[in-house]
């Protein structure tokens, strides 16, 4: 589609009190999207900001969605490249990639090789692959993609519009909310890890909880969350977790989080609304972290965190003191010269 077109449809996407600008002398055939390093002609990319500006004299992108930056779109139109300008590019290109691409999801319709237990009560136009397996008294609403090879045990509810990619397993009783996303090999509602030491040895303590998730909550591939022994584990509204995250029993997780790839929860951990958890960050059991909270990548968080605070590092402290203990800990053999060369001063 033209130029203009694009700049028509990202319009009517813009959020409420976002400014728009535009650039309309030149207006080519855009035909897909791509980054602004990888982009050929024909191709919509952005630039986040002005440390990114030579981009704009090197990127062989035909359009870029800019900051309301007029250095930025000086550039842009000195190279006669044409471009868009949004408050936040890097979301308004986000819906530029949804006008060139659509995620696959096959036509409504029960594959003959699924297995649908005669109880299991399937809403309106959904999707089930081959070899799935949907036993008795399931709940499915409408307009719901299960792709071939899931797995859904006894008494499992699942909402309007959710989509449960191939090879992923739901357990027995777990609720699933309306436009939840289960990707591939995610396993929800397992067995909790829950073990009773004694004199002669673990004693397995039965899980006869269930797991939660509400409404637009996505489970990344190979994914657990797991089911306690009483209670729930509930995963809130809109939360998103990456792959291979774990999810221990009993935690609660609260609305808007963000959990990167191989992040761990222990038992009980509660985490409020917004939270974000970078890449392999742990927290122990029965920790609480506030809303708002951010814990960097690796961080181990042993303690809790209040509101709004950023933590990193094992254990996991205040981001600022942490910056400043790790330039020290470079330091170290440094300093521990200085400190033998004043021992042997003082004798």
């Amino acid at each position: 589609m033209k130029f203009s077109e694009v700049v028509e449809k990202l319009s009517d996407a813009t959020v409420e009190g976002s400014s728009l600008t535009t650039h309309e002398n030149c207006n080519p055939q855009i035909q897909g999207v791509a980054s602004v390093r990888e982009a050929t002609p024909g191709t919509l990319s952005y630039i986040e900001g002005g440390k990114y500006a030579e981009m704009v004299e090197t990127t062989k992108a035909s359009a870029l969605i800019l900051p309301l930056d007029e250095m930025l779109q000086e550039r842009a139109i000195a190279r006669e490249i044409a471009w868009i300008s949004v408050s936040d590019p890097k979301w308004l290109f986000a819906q530029a990639v949804k006008l060139f691409y659509k995620p696959y999801l096959p036509q409504p319709g029960i594959h003959p090789t699924a297995v649908i237990d005669p109880t299991a009560n399937i809403g309106k136009a959904c999707s089930i692959g081959a070899h799935a397996v949907i036993e008795a008294n399931v709940k499915i609403g409408d307009n719901v993609c299960i792709f071939p090879n899931v797995t859904i045990y006894p008494d499992v509810e699942i909402g309007d519009r959710a989509i449960l990619h191939a090879n992923c397993t739901i357990h027995e009783r777990t609720r699933i909310g309306n436009d939840c996303t289960i990707q591939s090999n995610a396993a929800i509602g397992a067995e909790g890890f829950g073990f009773v030491p004694t004199s002669k040895g673990w004693i397995k303590m039965e899980q006869s909880g269930i797991t939660i998730l509400e409404d637009g909550v996505e489970i990344g591939c190979n994914s657990c969350v797991d089911r306690p022994p009483v209670g729930e584990t509930r995963i809130g509204r809109n939360t998103k977790i990456d792959n291979l995250v774990q999810i221990g029993h009993g935690c609660q997780v609260g609305d808007g989080c963000m959990m990167s790839a191989q992040v761990g929860l222990a038992g009980r951990a509660r985490i409020g609304d917004r939270v974000i958890l970078a890449g392999q960050a742990g927290v122990s059991n029965d920790i609480t972290i506030g809303d708002g909270a951010i814990a960097s990548g690796k961080s181990g968080v042993t303690r809790d965190v209040p509101p709004g605070q950023t933590v990193s590092g094992f254990p996991a402290i205040a981001h600022r003191l942490w910056s400043k203990t790790s330039v020290l800990q470079m330091r170290l053999p440094e300093i521990y010269q200085a400190i033998k060369k004043l021992q042997k001063e003082k004798k």
